[in-house]
């Protein structure tokens, strides 16, 4: 997809530090902006508001965060992937026109079949204040939408306003939360983030509409994408269950909290995944810099060299270099990514004294940056099989990942709390081995599937 990349490319490919830094920020925006958004602003709601909302209060609005951003991100995957190739093959056939009315009727989609499942939950099942219930529910619509849009934020141009947007969202959502939680308590805020949420999901609303100021024509055209590409479908459905499958097993184990809500949790296990997630930030940007600045510019001339009809010694020359763009960019991001987890494992009990985060948590903690250090060595892979359409083997990569990690994670709990964590690292390990393999394999027959196995005109 056309966009974004050429902000990046030119960022940082400036002489100085601060294109640079530029670069690397915003392409950590793009990529993990809505996530970002939970941690930070979370963790600040948290810190600010300590002595000020109740423990009950906190608990009750992390758990509806948490719950919101998990399922709205499992439902919403399978429209985002489909939309997703739905505007790459109109940017492709630069007929655009379409796209203010795929983004529409991605989100009535979205919200119509999701709302039977949100609806009930909030309504009937949890047992919370009746406002609270519809302010949950609100929230969850927002998130979702935030989910949607996300898919225009590559094709975007405007890298200082996206950037701009989730600043100013992170901001409001934060101080908004914290103000308004003197009076109405949970209630206060999940208002006050809800609102900081809202101004990032409008404000890249009227992005997309500035982009493409088409008017509203055949909304659910995408609809048919379904059928012809259900293995993206099912890759966006995968890699969100896959990345929860280990929490959600974890609620069931026995030191799991119920509480009289009805929300089930355990606070040790998600703390200690969501800050190992939170050190993969820095690797997913480099990745996304380095595709970017690297690898798609030679995947570009292996492509446009043989529609120019390139000779056989060019073509193979070309692919050399592919290769060797994938290896070093895996190789950057294998030393970007080690030397962050190996500090961060050192320091672990620095970092947890200084955040007050509970000591116990430590072991799993390590466990897990260990796990999401080969988690997002995986996901990148898995991305680069999706550049050459090999959307059976992306699914395999995840499916893989979503079954080792229910498994390993049921396994760890039989096992004890000193285990916990374990099956999520397990999995990623072998998912990253088994991505490697995949990869390697289909670059190494990168001839045979661009002329033979992709192509259109072979039988």
């Amino acid at each position: 997809m056309a966009g974004i990349g050429f902000a990046l490319r030119k960022l940082v490919r400036q002489d100085d530090l601060i294109g640079i830094i530029q670069g690397y920020g915003h392409s950590a925006l793009v990529a993990t902006g809505p996530w970002l958004l939970t941690v930070i602003s979370l963790g600040s709601i948290s810190f600010f508001t300590a002595g000020i909302a109740t423990t009950d209060d906190l608990i009750a609005f992390r758990l509806i965060v948490i719950y919101n951003f998990a399922f709205s991100l499992v439902l919403t995957g399978p429209v985002m992937m489909i939309a997703t190739r739905y505007l790459a093959d109109m940017i492709f056939l630069k007929k655009v026109d379409g796209a203010v009315g795929m983004f529409l009727g991605a989100l009535a989609l979205s919200y119509g079949t999701q709302l039977v499942i949100v609806a009930p939950f909030y309504l009937a099942f949890v047992e919370i204040d009746l406002g609270l219930r519809f302010l949950a529910i609100f929230n969850y619509l927002i998130i979702t939408g935030i989910w949607l849009v996300s898919v225009f934020l590559t094709a975007l141009k405007d890298y200082a306003s996206i950037t701009r947007a989730f600043g100013v969202g992170m901001l409001v959502a934060a101080l908004a939360a914290v103000m308004l939680s003197y009076d109405w308590g949970t209630a206060g805020l999940l208002v006050g983030f809800t609102l900081g949420l809202a101004i990032i999901l409008f404000w890249l609303i009227a992005r997309v509409f500035i982009e493409y100021p088409y008017t509203v024509k055949d909304p659910f055209g995408f609809v048919s994408y379904f059928r012809r590409y259900w293995e993206l479908a099912l890759v966006g459905l995968m890699q969100g269950a896959a990345i929860w499958v280990d929490k959600w097993i974890m609620w069931f184990s026995p030191e799991r909290e119920v509480l009289p809500t009805g929300f089930i949790s355990y606070p040790f296990y998600d703390t200690a995944s969501f800050m190992a997630y939170l050190t993969v930030v820095p690797a997913i940007a480099g990745f996304v810099v380095s595709v970017e600045t690297g690898f798609f510019e030679k995947y570009l001339r292996f492509y446009r060299d043989i529609q120019r009809h390139a000779t056989l010694g060019q073509i193979i020359d070309n692919q050399r270099a592919l290769v060797a763009a994938v290896l070093r960019g895996l190789r950057n991001l294998v030393i970007l990514q080690g030397s962050i987890t190996f500090v961060v494992i050192a320091l672990a009990p620095r970092l947890f004294q200084a955040t007050g985060v509970p000591i116990a948590e430590i072991a799993m903690f390590r466990i897990c940056v260990l796990g999401s250090f080969f988690h997002v060595l995986a996901s990148c892979l898995a991305v680069i099989l999706a550049y050459f359409d090999l959307r059976r083997a992306m699914l395999s990569v995840y499916g893989v990942l979503f079954t080792t990690n229910g498994v390993f994670t049921v396994a760890s709990i039989g096992l004890g709390f000193p285990y916990y964590g374990y099956g999520f690292f397990l999995s990623a390990l072998i998912t990253f081995g088994f991505s490697v393999i995949l990869v390697a394999h289909y670059l190494g027959q990168l001839l045979f599937l661009t002329f033979v196995r992709n192509n259109t005109s072979v039988e």
